[in-house]
């Protein structure tokens, strides 16, 4: 069985964690498909968004056992080089050039929390449950700190990683982490819907978007200034661009 099932629906590309007996938990296996599956989506044209969930109850429980006792076996250098590993499937979502979204159900906990919170988007079901419980044994949300800090306050931030208690869909949505709550009926139908918005806004400035936005990161005022027009200059000489302005005075 596939620890990860790749589909098509459209322009969008499903990416659905497939360890439902182990509430679809991260091992060096299905970390390496989410690689392979993501650099993939990145080099096919037609693609507009992808989305990543979870097959059976939950959308990721962290990290599996046997990922736990290699860890607890392993000396600092093997231990830096899997972080490092983890590290990556964080900086190719990020610098994927289309939208990756993670459609949250059931439990997204430790790495699987980190997981959601790497992705562009987070959609959640009403029941979800979400939390960095790592420091209750001992360990730290280290590697999704980086996207952590960017997404909540410095404050909140620290609270959610040094107490590792967990909350709400309702609560995530209130401190930035989770973009829209659905009802659980009905949660499959409106993540299609939701996905749709990409079919109809051009696909060459939502690449543009997302690159400028993360660019931005870190840079100062009048740095990001000058990223923002060249970046509009780009926008102008697309094709989508010039298509639009040609459809406005046709009108």
């Amino acid at each position: 069985m596939s620890e990860l099932l790749i589909t098509d629906n459209g322009p969008f590309r499903y990416l659905t964690l497939n360890r439902p007996e182990k509430r679809n938990a991260l091992n060096d296996a299905l970390v390496a498909a989410l690689k392979q599956a993501l650099r993939e989506a990145d080099a096919d044209e037609n693609l507009r968004a992808i989305l990543i969930s979870g097959a059976g109850k939950d959308f990721c429980s962290g990290a599996d056992l046997s990922a736990l006792q290699k860890i607890s076996e392993s000396n600092y250098e093997e231990n830096l080089e899997d972080a490092r590993s983890l590290s990556e499937l964080f900086s190719i979502i990020r610098k994927v050039k289309i939208p990756v979204i993670a459609a949250v159900h059931g439990r997204a906990l430790a790495g699987g929390c980190g997981l959601a919170t790497g992705c562009d988007i987070v959609l959640s079901t009403e029941t979800a449950r979400f939390g960095y419980p790592e420091v209750k044994i001992g360990f730290v949300p280290a590697i999704v700190t980086a996207i952590l800090r960017r997404n909540v306050s410095e404050k909140q931030a620290f609270e959610l990683i040094t107490q590792g208690f967990e909350f709400s869909a309702t609560e995530a949505k209130s401190y930035g982490l989770v973009n829209r709550i659905f009802a659980e009926a009905t949660f499959e139908t409106d993540v299609k819907n939701y996905l749709t918005v990409y079919e109809k806004v051009s696909r060459s400035a939502v690449i543009l978007s997302k690159k400028l936005l993360y660019e931005m990161d870190g840079m100062s005022f009048d740095d990001a200034l000058e990223l923002g027009a060249e970046t509009n200059a780009a926008a102008r000489m697309t094709d989508d661009c010039k298509a639009g302005i040609r459809r406005f005075f046709n009108k």
